[in-house]
C-alpha cells in the first residue's frame, strides 16, 4: 500500500480541522479556555498539514516539490505565533498574531487555490489581500487597548 492516500487523507482532515478552529480561537475571549484550547489544537493541525505535505512532495517530486516552501513557510508563521504566547518575548503578542494570522491565510489560500478549478492567479493572492489588513487591524487594537490577561 502507498503512503499517498493516508498522507493525502492526514493532509485534507489537518488541514479541515486548522480552517474550522481558527475563526474559533480568533472569535474567542482572549483568556484560558476555548480561545488557548483551538490555538492548541490548531497549531497541532497545523504541524500535521506541514508533515503530511513534506510526505506528498517526497512521494509525487515532480509534481509537488513547491509543497516544500509553501509548508515551510505556512509552519514557521504557526510556530511563531504559538512560541510567542509561550515564551512571551517583548512583541511576543504581535508575533502571536501575526504568526497565527499569516498560517491561517496559508491555509485559506490552499483551500482556494485547490478548490477553483484553473487557478487565476489572483486566487493566490487573495486570502492575503484580505487577511493582512485584518492582522494589522487585530495588532494595532492589542497595542493601544494592552496585552490581554490569559490566566
Amino acid at each position: 500500500m502507498s503512503l499517498r492516500d493516508p498522507a493525502l487523507a492526514l493532509h485534507i482532515a489537518s488541514g479541515t480541522l486548522g480552517l474550522l478552529l481558527g475563526p474559533v480561537a480568533m472569535t474567542a475571549p482572549k483568556r484560558r479556555g476555548r480561545h488557548t484550547d483551538a490555538g492548541t489544537i490548531y497549531f497541532w493541525a497545523m504541524t500535521a498539514v506541514c508533515v503530511s505535505a513534506v510526505v506528498l512532495a517526497v512521494l509525487d517530486w515532480h509534481r509537488l516539490w513547491w509543497f516544500l516552501p509553501i509548508a515551510a513557510f505556512s509552519y514557521a508563521n504557526a510556530l511563531l505565533g504559538y512560541l510567542a504566547v509561550r515564551l512571551r518575548w517583548p512583541g511576543w503578542l504581535r508575533a502571536h498574531i501575526g504568526g497565527m494570522g499569516g498560517s491561517y491565510i496559508a491555509l485559506t489560500t490552499a483551500l482556494l487555490v485547490v478548490n477553483v478549478g484553473p487557478t487565476p492567479l489572483i486566487v493566490w493572492f487573495i486570502p492575503t489581500l484580505v487577511g493582512t489588513p485584518l492582522i494589522l487591524l487585530a495588532t494595532n487594537r492589542v497595542t493601544r487597548v494592552g496585552v490581554p490577561r490569559l490566566s
